[in-house]
Parts: C-alpha cells; sequence; structure tokens
C-alpha cells in the first residue's frame, strides 16, 4: 500500500515537473512578450530620482504598432522599425516612459552615436522586442489596481544577453568622455566601482539596479558565452555590435578618437628632446673647458719661457765703463696715444685740483647747498609708490604673459581666490573595514568618523564668519565674497563653492551617522559613511547611491566634489588609504580698487584666524597645514618688517667700522684728534642722501620703487662711496703737505690724483646701471635706473659736500679739537701730525707684494685662477634656473608647512586654461569642427590635440584633458537629450521645466548634431544660462556661463577651454609646463588659422596664475647675458676713455671682471644658489664692486713710473691694494656676515651668501690675480712719462735721489721714491749731459 502511495506520488511530481518545463518553454518562445502597458509606479522604491513607471505581465503575443506607436518607436527605437507592419510590445507610454529614462544615459553617452545605438538597442530589446520572450525571464512580481483593475506588475527580471555584444557594447562606450569634468561617462554609469574598476557586468547591473534612484525596476543581466544552451527556452539576445569606430548609417560618422581610442590616427610618440651637449659620452662643456685650461696653460707657460729665453739671451752692448748702451723701452719716443693717456691724466688732476681747492675755500656754503639739493629731490619720497604686487615686480607690462593675463583678467573674472587647509593625523593607526559592498579594506586613520565630524565642525566655524563691513554697511559673511558657480548674482551660503570630504554628505551630521542594512549578492550587511564614501570617490556624479542610504554625491553647492580635491596622499585610486583630507574655500577675486577686494581680504584674515587658534587648541586631533590668498604677500611683508632691524644692524656695524678705520692712531694722546668718526658718519650720510636724492627723483617723475630697492640700493652705493672715501682719506693721510702750501690747497692736490680714479670707477658702474635698466624685468630695470643714478649722486656729493666735510675736519685737527666734539680743545700741546701710511700700506709693501709677485708665486696664481676661471665655465651650465616660491618665506613661516604638505599629498596640479582671442568663427561647421572633440570632429581639433598631450603628461605636464563648451553645447542641442526646448512662440524652455508645450530646438536623432549659424547665435546664450540637473546634465551654467564671452554684434571675442597640470613642485617644473604648454597652444593657433574665415591675427594661448611669475624663466639666461654685457661694455669703454685710450689695461679690466662674475655663478651651483632675477640683480651689483675692486688698481698700475711691470704691480698693490681692501672689502664683509642673521630665506641666500661669494670673488681677483697678470701683461712704461720725468731731473728737482712729481695726474702728487739706476747720475743735476761712462747701467729687465 505504502509502495502504491510513493509510486503514486512519485508519478504527480514528475508529472507536475513536465506541465512547467511545457509552461515555461511557451512563455519563452518567438513573437510572444513578457510584459506590456504600465502598471503605475513602484511602489516598493521610495524618493527615487525620476517617475519610475513598472510595466505589466503580459504573456501574450506582440501586437501591431499603432501610428501613434510607430511615431515614438522611430524616435526612441529605430531600430525596431519594420515599416506599416512593425509588431512591438510596448505602447506608447511604455515608449515615452523608455524615453524619459534614457535622457540621463543618453546625455552623457550621446558623443559617441555607436555607444549610444548599442545602448539604446539594450533596452528598446528588453522594452520593445517582438521576441521580448525569448530574452526576457520575469522573477518577481507584485499585484496592484489600476484604475479599478487588479493587475500583476513586474518588480524584477532577468535579460539574457549574449556575452560578446554585451561587451562589445560596453566596449564602445568605455572612453566617451564627460568634458565638463574632464572624467569618464561610464564613471557616473558603473554606481561604486567608478571607471577604473568597471566591467561590462558591473556596468548593466547598476544600470539594472532600482537603488540608484534611476531604474524603474531590478533588471538581473545575464551574460551567456556564445554557443551556450540556456533551459526553458530562452534564447539570449545577440546581434551586431557597432564599434566605436564604425558609423551606424551610411551618412553616419563613428565616434571621434577622443571618445574612441581605435578611432584614432596613428600618431608617433612625442621625441624627447636632449639638450645635453656631449661629445662622445663624456659632458661636452667639461672637455672644452679642460681643452680651454689645457690650452691657456700652454701659452702661459710658452709666453714665461719666451720671455726668459729672451732675457738670456738678449745681447749686452755695454760702454768702456759697463754702462748700457741698449736703451729701455720706456726711453724710446714717445707714440702719440701715450702723449693723449698723459693730456688726458692731466687735464683730469688738473681739473679736480682747482675744484677740490675752491671747496676745501668754502666748506660751509657748499655743505648748505648740498643739504638744500637734496632736500629738494627728497621730498620726492612723498610721492613714492612701493610696488609689492609681485606680477608689476617680475613680469614686464610688455611681455606674453602679462599680455595674456591682462586679456584674461579683462575678458573673464580674475582667477578665484583659494583659501585651503590640509589636515592629517600621523598618530591614527589604520584599520580594517569590512564592507559588504567593498569587501575588507584597510582604511587609513584619518579616515574616521570622529575625524570627519570634527572636519565638519572647522568648516561650519569658517562657514559661519561674519564681521563689520564699512564697505557694505553691514555684517559681511562668506556669501559676499564667495565663488559661487550655480548661483553667482544672488550667493547663499550653501552656493559657495566649498570642496571637501564631508560635502559628499552634504555637510550634514546626520547623513555622516546614518546607518543601514543592504542585501549585495544575497550576502546581508550594514552600510555606513565608509561605503558611501567610497562609492563617491568611485563615481562623483552620483545623484543617489546604491549602498542602501540613498544618498547623493553632490555637493550642496550642486557640483560633483572630485576625490583629488578632497583627499590627499594615496596611491593611484586607492583613495580609502589617503593621509590627508582637503578643505578649500573659493572666493571671487577683485581688483584693489574695488570694494570687495577690502572685504575678500578681511574675510581671509578672520579665516586665517580662526585656523591658528583652531591648531593651537591642545585638544586638536590634527596637524594642518593651511593658506589663504594674501598669505603670500603677507609673510613677504613680515619678513621684510622683521627682517629691516638686521639691514639696519648691518649699516651700524659698516659704519663703525669706517669710522675706527679712517681714524690715525700713532698717538695715544692723538686719538681723539685724529680720529674720523664725524668723517666716517658724513661719509655714511652722502650715501644715504644720494639714495635718497635717488629715489625722490625717480618718485618725483612717477616710476614706482619696491623693497628690493630700499634692502640692495643703498648696499651697493655704501661699497662703492666707503671705498672712495676710503681712498681720498688714506690718500690725505699719506700725504705730507708742501712747504707754504695751505690745508685747501693740499686737500686740492691730493682730490687731483685720486679723484680721476674715483671718476674712472663711478662714472664705470653708473653707465653700467643706466644701461642694464634697458632690462625688460620690472624689478632689474628699476633697480638698475636707481642704483645708476644713486651711484652718480654719490660721486657728485663726494666731491662737494664730503670734501668740504673734510675740510672742515682737517681744520678742526690741525686746531686741535676733539673729534665729535669739536668745541672742546685739547689742554696740553701734542706733537703736530706728519705723514702717516698706517699699518696696512707698510705690511703690503714690505711684505705681501713681494710674496705674492716673487717668480714662483705669480705662476702659481696664474695655474689656480685660471683653473678656477674653467671650473667655474663647466659649474655655470649646471647652475639652476629658478625661485621656489618656499624660499621667499621665512624659516618659521606657515606657509613652509603648506608647501611641503601640498606638493606631498596633492595628486593633481593647478588649472590650466587654452584661451582662444577673437577672430574665430566658432559657429560656422568647420569652425565648430576645429574646436571640438565629439563625434565629426577633426582628429586635430583644439580638445583632441589637448588630449594627445595628455596621453604623455611626463613631457606635456597635462594630467587631465580640457572641458569643452562647444562639445557640451552640441550635446545639449543633440535632441537625445532633451536639453533645449522652446514654447509654440520660441521662448526658451530651461530644462528645470516641465512644460508639455515646450518641443525640441533641433530634431535630427542620430549623427553629428550641428547647429546652423543662425541656431548657433540664437542657442548659445540660452545653453550658458541653462542649469544643470538629472534631467540635463550638459547644462553650461557654472561650467560655461563666464568661459565664453560674446560681443555685441553676436562674435565670440573669447573663450577658454580648462585642463589640469600633474602636480608641479619647483620652478624648473613650472616654467616646463609654461613652455609645453604654449608650445601645444601654438601648434593648435596653426591649426585653428587653416580654418577658412579665421583672422591671421587668431591665437590660442594658455593662461593660469602661474604663468605670469615662471615666463622671465624662459629667457633670463639671455636676458641676463644682455644685461651683463651692457654692463661689461662700460666698463671697458670708459676704463679707456679715462686712462686716455690705454686698451690694454681696458681689456685687463674687463678680464678680470668677467672672471670674477663667471667664478659667481659658478660658486652659486656648489651652493646651491638658483640663478633668478634676484640673482641677476646681484650680479649687476657684483660688476659694480668688482669695478672698485680692480679698476683703482689697474689705473694705479698703468700710472706709476717704476721701470719694470713687477715693480709696478708692487707699488700699486701696496698704495691702491691696501685702500682697496680697507674701502671695499672691510666695508662690505662685517655688514655681510650681519645679514646671515635675518629671518628670510631670500636674505640668506641671495643677499648673504651671494654678496660674500662676490665679496670674496672680488677680493681675491683684485687683490692676488690682478696683480700678478699685470706683471706678467700689463701695458708698458709711459715713454712720455719717462721724457717728462727726464725733463724734471735736468732742471734739478732732486729730493734725495727722488724726482718731485709737479703734475697732479702722474705720481698721485707725491714724493715718489725711484732706484737711482732709474735717473740721471747726481753730478749731472746742473742741467749738464753726463758722459756715458758716468752714467750707471739702468737694470730694466722684465724677467
Amino acid at each position: 500500500m505504502k509502495t502504491l502511495k510513493m509510486s503514486s506520488l512519485l508519478g504527480f511530481a514528475v508529472f507536475q515537473a513536465l506541465l512547467c518545463l511545457v509552461a515555461s518553454s511557451d512563455l519563452h518562445k518567438e513573437g510572444y512578450c513578457t510584459f506590456y502597458d504600465e502598471c503605475g509606479e513602484n511602489p516598493t522604491i521610495e524618493n527615487g530620482i525620476l517617475k519610475l513607471i513598472i510595466p505589466c505581465v503580459y504573456h501574450g503575443p506582440a501586437k501591431k504598432a499603432t501610428e501613434d506607436v510607430l511615431i515614438k518607436l522611430r524616435e526612441v527605437c529605430p531600430m525596431l522599425d519594420h515599416g506599416n507592419n512593425t509588431m512591438v510590445c510596448c505602447n506608447f507610454n511604455q515608449l515615452k516612459s523608455l524615453q524619459e529614462s534614457l535622457f540621463t544615459s543618453k546625455a552623457i553617452l550621446g558623443r559617441c552615436p555607436s555607444c549610444v545605438e548599442n545602448f539604446i538597442n539594450i533596452y528598446c530589446q528588453n522594452t520593445c522586442s517582438p521576441n521580448q520572450s525569448l530574452h526576457i525571464n520575469i522573477t518577481k512580481t507584485i499585484n496592484v489596481t489600476i484604475d479599478g483593475q487588479d493587475k500583476e506588475a513586474v518588480l524584477e527580471y532577468q535579460a539574457y544577453f549574449d556575452r560578446q555584444f554585451a561587451e562589445d557594447s560596453f566596449n564602445s562606450c568605455k572612453s566617451v568622455r564627460l568634458l565638463t569634468t574632464g572624467n569618464y561617462a561610464i564613471s557616473a554609469m558603473c554606481g561604486k566601482y567608478g571607471h577604473t574598476h568597471c566591467t561590462t557586468q558591473r556596468w548593466l547591473d547598476y544600470q539594472g539596479d532600482s537603488s540608484n534612484g534611476l531604474a524603474p525596476l531590478d533588471v538581473l543581466f545575464k551574460l551567456i558565452n556564445n554557443h551556450t544552451v540556456v533551459e526553458n527556452g530562452i534564447v539570449p539576445y545577440n546581434s551586431k555590435a557597432w564599434h566605436c569606430n564604425e558609423s551606424t548609417s551610411p551618412n553616419g560618422t563613428a565616434c571621434s578618437c577622443l571618445d574612441c581610442v581605435q578611432s584614432c590616427p596613428v600618431i608617433p610618440p612625442p621625441v624627447v628632446k636632449d639638450n645635453s651637449f656631449t661629445i662622445g659620452r663624456a659632458d661636452g662643456v667639461l672637455v672644452i673647458s679642460i681643452i680651454i685650461f689645457c690650452v691657456l696653460l700652454l701659452l702661459f707657460f710658452s709666453f714665461v719661457i719666451y720671455k726668459r729665453m729672451c732675457c738670456f739671451c738678449k745681447p749686452s752692448l755695454k760702454d768702456p765703463g759697463h754702462n748700457s748702451l741698449v736703451k729701455p723701452d720706456y726711453q724710446q719716443e714717445p707714440s702719440c696715444s701715450e702723449k693723449v693717456t698723459v693730456a688726458t691724466q692731466d687735464v683730469l688732476g688738473s681739473f679736480f685740483e682747482k675744484w677740490g681747492t675752491l671747496i676745501a675755500l668754502h666748506p660751509v656754503k657748499v655743505i648748505v647747498i648740498c643739504l638744500v639739493l637734496v632736500l629738494v629731490f627728497s621730498v620726492g619720497m612723498i610721492f613714492i609708490k612701493l610696488t609689492t604686487d609681485p606680477v608689476e615686480l617680475w613680469s614686464a607690462p610688455e611681455s606674453r604673459a602679462r599680455k595674456e593675463k591682462d586679456f584674461h583678467d579683462k575678458m573673464f573674472d580674475p582667477f578665484f581666490r583659494t583659501n585651503q587647509v590640509i589636515l592629517t593625523a600621523p598618530n591614527r593607526p589604520s584599520y580594517t573595514y569590512d564592507s559588504v559592498m567593498f569587501g575588507k579594506l584597510n582604511f587609513s586613520g584619518i579616515l574616521s568618523k570622529d575625524l570627519i565630524l570634527q572636519l565638519l565642525e572647522l568648516q561650519s566655524r569658517i562657514q559661519a564668519i561674519e564681521f563689520w563691513s564699512d564697505e557694505l554697511g553691514r555684517n559681511a559673511s562668506l556669501k559676499d565674497v564667495c565663488y559661487a558657480p550655480l548661483n553667482p548674482l544672488n550667493a547663499t551660503l550653501t552656493d559657495c563653492a566649498v570642496n571637501s570630504l564631508v560635502q559628499y554628505f552634504q555637510n550634514n551630521q546626520n547623513n555622516i551617522e546614518a546607518k543601514a542594512n543592504t542585501t549585495i549578492f544575497g550576502e546581508h550587511g550594514e552600510v555606513d559613511w565608509r561605503d558611501h564614501f567610497l562609492y563617491c570617490t568611485n563615481s562623483p556624479l552620483t545623484f543617489k547611491d546604491t549602498t542602501g542610504l540613498g544618498l547623493s554625491c553632490m555637493a550642496d553647492y550642486g557640483a560633483p566634489v572630485f576625490p583629488f580635491l578632497a583627499v590627499g596622499g594615496y596611491e593611484n585610486t586607492d583613495y580609502f588609504m589617503a593621509q590627508a583630507l582637503i578643505l578649500t574655500f573659493s572666493l571671487n577675486n577683485y581688483p584693489r580698487g574695488n570694494k570687495k577686494f577690502n572685504i575678500v581680504e578681511k574675510w581671509e584674515q578672520k579665516y586665517l584666524e580662526i585656523i591658528q587658534e583652531y591648531q593651537k587648541n591642545p585638544s586638536t586631533n590634527f596637524t594642518l597645514a593651511y593658506m589663504a590668498e594674501r598669505s603670500l604677500e603677507d609673510e613677504i611683508n613680515r619678513t621684510t618688517a622683521e627682517d629691516i632691524p638686521v639691514f639696519m644692524i648691518s649699516y651700524i656695524v659698516i659704519f663703525i667700522y669706517i669710522a675706527l678705520a679712517l681714524g690715525e692712531y700713532s698717538s695715544c694722546k692723538r686719538v681723539l684728534i685724529d680720529s674720523k668718526i664725524v668723517v666716517g658718519l658724513g661719509g655714511i650720510l652722502v650715501v644715504g642722501c644720494a639714495v635718497l636724492s635717488s629715489m625722490g627723483f625717480y618718485a618725483w617723475i612717477g616710476i614706482p620703487s619696491s623693497l628690493i630697492i630700499l634692502e640692495v640700493v643703498p648696499f651697493l652705493v655704501l661699497a662703492v662711496g666707503a671705498d672712495n672715501v676710503f681712498i681720498f682719506v688714506l690718500e690725505l693721510q699719506r700725504d705730507e703737505r708742501k712747504p707754504g702750501e695751505k690745508t685747501e690747497e693740499q686737500i686740492g692736490r691730493v682730490l687731483g690724483s685720486v679723484a680721476p680714479s674715483m671718476l674712472l670707477c663711478s662714472l664705470s658702474e653708473s653707465v653700467c646701471f643706466f644701461l642694464g635698466a634697458l632690462s625688460t624685468m620690472p624689478a632689474v630695470k628699476t633697480f638698475a635706473l636707481y642704483a645708476a643714478l644713486a651711484v652718480l649722486f654719490d660721486f657728485l656729493l663726494q666731491m662737494t659736500a664730503f670734501v668740504a666735510l673734510l675740510s672742515l675736519d682737517a681744520k678742526r685737527q690741525e686746531a686741535m679739537r676733539y673729534d665729535v666734539v669739536c668745541c672742546i680743545r685739547a689742554k696740553s700741546k701734542t706733537k703736530q701730525k706728519k705723514k702717516n701710511e698706517g699699518f696696512l700700506m707698510p705690511f703690503m709693501k714690505k711684505y705681501y707684494a713681494p710674496f705674492l709677485l716673487n717668480n714662483c708665486t705669480r705662476i702659481f696664481v696664474m695655474i689656480i685662477f685660471l683653473f678656477m676661471f674653467c671650473a667655474a665655465f663647466v659649474l655655470m651650465f649646471k647652475v639652476r634656473v629658478g625661485l621656489d616660491q618656499e624660499l621667499a618665506m621665512p624659516k618659521d613661516s606657515y606657509m613652509l608647512t603648506y608647501f611641503e604638505y601640498l606638493y606631498k599629498y596633492f595628486e593633481v596640479g593647478v588649472p590650466t586654461y587654452f584661451v582662444t582671442t577673437g577672430g574665430y568663427n566658432f559657429s560656422t561647421l568647420q569652425g565648430m569642427n576645429g574646436v571640438c572633440a565629439s563625434v565629426g570632429c577633426d582628429n586635430n581639433s583644439l580638445v583632441q590635440k589637448i588630449q594627445y598631450a595628455t596621453d604623455y603628461p611626463e613631457l606635456s605636464y597635462l594630467k587631465i584633458p580640457a572641458n569643452s563648451w562647444v562639445d557640451d553645447f552640441i550635446d545639449w542641442l543633440n535632441p537625445l537629450n532633451g536639453c533645449c526646448r522652446l514654447t509654440s512662440n520660441g521662448t526658451f524652455c530651461p530644462s528645470t521645466t516641465t512644460n508639455e508645450k515646450c518641443k525640441k530646438c533641433m530634431y535630427n536623432v542620430f549623427g553629428e548634431v550641428r547647429p546652423s549659424v543662425a541656431q548657433f547665435n540664437k542657442f548659445l546664450p540660452y545653453f550658458l544660462q541653462d542649469y544643470p540637473n538629472i534631467m540635463c546634465s550638459k547644462g553650461g551654467l557654472g561650467a560655461y556661463d563666464k568661459a565664453v564671452i560674446i560681443g555685441n554684434d553676436g562674435e565670440i571675442m573669447a573663450s577658454r577651454f580648462m585642463a589640469y597640470h600633474t602636480p608641479l613642485t619647483n620652478s624648473e617644473e613650472f616654467t616646463a609646463a609654461l613652455q609645453s604648454a604654449r608650445e601645444l597652444a601654438d601648434n593648435i593657433t596653426k591649426s585653428m588659422r587653416k580654418v577658412p574665415g579665421t583672422d591671421p591675427n587668431f591665437q590660442v594661448f594658455p593662461y593660469t596664475i602661474t604663468y605670469v611669475y615662471y615666463e622671465q624663466y624662459l629667457t633670463i639666461v639671455w636676458e641676463g647675458l644682455f644685461n651683463l654685457f651692457l654692463c661689461l661694455l662700460p666698463t671697458f669703454v670708459v676704463c679707456c676713455i679715462l686712462l686716455g685710450m690705454d686698451v690694454r689695461s681696458g681689456f685687463l679690466n674687463l678680464l678680470t671682471i668677467v672672471m670674477i662674475i663667471v667664478d659667481t655663478v659658478g660658486v652659486m651651483t656648489l651652493w646651491s644658489i638658483d640663478y633668478n632675477a634676484v640673482s641677476l640683480i646681484n650680479l649687476v651689483t657684483a660688476v659694480g664692486i668688482s669695478v672698485e675692486f680692480v679698476s683703482h688698481l689697474t689705473r694705479s698700475f698703468a700710472i706709476s713710473t717704476q721701470p719694470t711691470r713687477v715693480e709696478r704691480a708692487k707699488e700699486a698693490t701696496a698704495k691702491m691694494g691696501s685702500a682697496v681692501f680697507a674701502g671695499v672689502a672691510m666695508t662690505n664683509l662685517p655688514g655681510i656676515i650681519v645679514l646671515a642673521f635675518a629671518k628670510a630665506q631670500l636674505i640668506q641666500i641671495f643677499f648673504f651668501r651671494l654678496n660674500l661669494i662676490i665679496t670674496l670673488l672680488g677680493m681675491a681677483h683684485g687683490l692676488i690675480f690682478l696683480p700678478v697678470l699685470l706683471s706678467y701683461f700689463g701695458p708698458n712704461i709711459n715713454n712720455f712719462v719717462w721724457h717728462k720725468k727726464k725733463e724734471v731731473s735736468h732742471e734739478g728737482h732732486f729730493v734725495d735721489g727722488a724726482v718731485h712729481e709737479t703734475s697732479a695726474g702722474y705720481g698721485n702728487g707725491t714724493f715718489t721714491q725711484y732706484p737711482e739706476n732709474v735717473l740721471p747720475n747726481k753730478s749731472n743735476l746742473n742741467g749738464s749731459i753726463s758722459k756715458s761712462k758716468q752714467v750707471n747701467p739702468i737694470k730694466t729687465s722684465a724677467c
């Protein structure tokens, strides 16, 4: 019995199974539907973004399309149109709902026709195919009541597709771009996976997930491999899927290269330029330098050997009394140039002697007149304007970058102001989070809920900033100054562009703390803020996530927040491993004259106060770095103010040295009488008056000054002026007054001997700086002008006021009155002062000069300095060009921490615009195609070329391709999107309205969409003001409303396309990025000029806020060479002229200065001093200081009457070298050393280090190399001088074997001692010519 029952039950079960199989087979057959008609909104979904209509179950045959259905079908699903006998499984309402649900997807995929065709085909087959039942299997339904009738509605179904068809469809869409954001369209259609991790299955799964807020029901896509049999009669849908490089119709066009890699032409990769100079495998400059060094050494040694051989081989012709019968060179008949030389010196000496005597006779009047003139000039200081704007300082008004910036700021709003905080939590350990959606992930410690809430609290405090504004007459807040892209005219706090991680939660604490239970692929679990964060970083354009939380990823101001703007310090796209949170407030930028400029600066000051207070709070869990737009200027001004005392101390140290060094200390009893404190102070006051007069004069005529002028020019003029003061005062001290000579006459005579040398240096420097003003760099130009006039005024005041002061001081000294307190006379009589050579001159004469000019020492010195020059020449090519912005900050600046965090944590660089000028017709077909990168556009269009560049970021320095208003305008016009609509009377319908009477602007459905010229001009303004939203993401408001400037006649006067640089961390990269962007823009310009109707002057140029600062480094090397050439040229010319056309002296003078400059640049490389505009100013200064080190000694050598070059070099070194050492080297060094204590790195590097190098190298070349060089190659003794001496000797002017020089030009107006063998025998004093046997042989060997 039991067996019978079991058999019956088994048979019944088999029967039931057979019935189900037959029934199931009947459900899936050709020509039958699975669902039809609409059954209302899905009752299981709340808060859907769109109206979510679900179909009714219908297992019947497909129905013939009615006329209205057929019309709609041709519009929505043209691939299902088979004429009047078309069978479908959908009605008109279903087609209309399908069309609405596809709007969003078509809007972002519409750039690629084959992609859109494939995508639409999938959903048309699911919804309307007459063979719908073959690949659709309903898995979940619900009973609903529609118009009083009970119906079964579909909640979920399976859709079977051939895997290859689905893969091809996905591949046709995966590269389509969203040009508004620079991202891929697929990232907005793949949910949590974004673009990087999206696959075909994940793409389709997201489309079919009803939790995304867009899908009306759940669609389970099943991808079946080819030839795989599916049970129950199901046949996976399979047909041709268009590849992205295929056109979907005979007259159609394939997707563009930007959206389809396969459509791109074969472009060879760019060739990396190797600018290095090599010879074989060796550094070419090094090889050349070694060759030059060897050649110079060979020539030098050949010269030395030749001179030696000449000395030994020279015939010895002597008279019977053993006197030489060979005349020395200086006994030859003088040449015309030698006569000119002496005449020049005589004229200058005579003039200055008379001038000095005149000034010394009327000292008080001269000082009063000078003070009045200085006061007149200095009054101009009340009109002085200090240039602090870096753009005005370093960018020439006529430079390309400046013109481009001016054009950009005139046409568009200035670049918005950035205020940013970068927060880290280094002590927070990482942790593991097991996400039901994303799996087990290792989160960084900073991504913790308590820290996220603290970030929200900090952001809220900053957003709540309020302060009283006199400009507005009310309290001002963030909304008054913020950048509000989607509501610029009437912004509220929620319209302000604030980018941070908490914007993924719309700045709502409840959203951060929200949790939800969800089921993913059968796995149940809880989701929280971390799942939403992961979802948004992968798909930032999401309006509703599918985590179960149902939150939007869009910021509260309506735009997406890209992860690289919210977090930093991650690898690849592992945002959950981010080490930093980024908080950015973007504010509008205003011209300095605008009243809102003061408001925005006040807001930034309040912002900084809050951040600094927050940072000091011990309960703060963050380590943070921050900046405001005003921070750079604030910190530079702060450090300048703090370093003013350092400069003052530097000047005080120099003053103390001068006051002490000028004094004579031969007797303790006369210390207070012979000291020169007042003279030293007077010398410094002369420098100060010269600087004030120069600044006042230029202020009178409206040339602005700068902080660098205030810091450098006094230092330069002090170095020059102190040298002249020392030379004059020391020469006066060394001189002994003639019998019967008045004090005024002595001062005039001494001035006549030294003033030509002072004139030589001062005139050389002044002309040098005036020519340096030809520089195009404003900072260098103004510095050169101020320095040139200050040096000139300094010389004039030294020739007047200082001579007068010295005259008064000499009279005070003679009257035995104390220095400083001149009203007090010494009580006891002290011995009258005599000629005083001091300590330094005797030391150099007795020890230093003989040692230096020893034969062995001279050779050693030449070898060492030639080696230094060649080595520096190599290093000169290694010097780093640029100025990193960190160096402008003091070492204790918070900006240094910000720069460190910026370079460490940011993954994307600054945005850059490619700006088009007027003269290009965008409205024509060729005009649009020459710019856009969508279907039908040229492969070498503007946007496409920028895309090519981003494929090689290491060369182009571009990371994210440009957005394109032309492409998005075309997409906006595309009727597939339904964005552009008009009423029957032609009024524009914004995409935010749902007026049924609004009709599409254009009616062509597929293929290229190009408006006519009239349509272009009519619809473009509508596009620029259309608000982007879920129904139309292509609206131009916010993204493009300020990117296109339309003239009154409808012509586009300017437009811009925004891309992003790679992270740029130093000046070299910023400069290379500018150069690369310009090359790209120039290439684009050439292509666009070929479009018919384009103005020949049309141009595309790149622009970002940094270009105007870094442009100088593209040309600064040649600019520097040009400026230095202009400075060196007058030193040669003036030296030659003032030495009476002594070309050899001028050349040796120039050679030594060039060696100082080359060696300075070489040491800059070793001491990590970059070459930039500040360095160039110092190098120009170096030329002036080098003139002081070199020219005095060169002139002293040239006018010396010693018989040999070596002896003349010794005399020049002892006499003038001591004054140069005391006046230039020892004046500069104490002041320079004080600068080492400045806070500003700019001062430490470019003023302390560089000026120390210049001074030490100038001293070494002037006091070591130059005497040796002159001893070998200096000019011969002037024959005219010798004959003049001979004439004087015949007149009997002998004093103990010395000739007294009556000319103020030669011999410096002193009693010059000469060896007896140079002069005629004393027995000939009565004028008779001695017999040859009575003449001593003259030692003239130059060996």
